[in-house]
């Protein structure tokens, strides 16, 4: 069976930091591009990072330079570092999971999900 456990949101103020985990099992890093995804009340789900398993990385552009990403494959987690979080970050926050994915801004090809972490930044 194939998980993806999201951890790491909460409530932060602006300006701050978290990190959010995606743990991974029932399939490897090593062949499946990891992204996160996040969905705003009212909004529709928006791409926010990807990493493939050859290491390439994408960010959505509200987020280029304050978010980054990265693996421990030994560990199966992905790690999404949130800096410089500002209120239009407040969303729920998804991992998914994509066999020999390239990366890119929208979710097709992602075939596992994460049941999803609140992130909240207040003002």
């Amino acid at each position: 069976e194939v998980q993806l456990v999201e951890s790491g949101g909460g409530l932060v103020q602006t300006g701050g930091s978290l990190r959010l985990s995606c743990l991974v099992s029932g399939i490897t890093l090593d062949d499946h591009a990891i992204g996160w995804f996040r969905q705003a009340p009212g909004r529709e789900r928006e791409g926010v990072s990807c990493i493939s398993s050859d290491g390439s990385r994408y960010f959505a552009d509200s987020v280029r330079g304050r978010f980054t990403i990265a693996s421990d494959n030994a560990k199966n987690t992905v790690y999404l570092q949130m800096n410089n979080l500002k209120t239009e970050d407040t969303a729920t926050y998804y991992c998914a999971a994509g066999w020999r994915m390239v990366c890119r801004p929208d979710d097709a090809g992602m075939q596992y999900w994460g049941q999803g972490i609140q992130v909240t930044v207040s003002s």
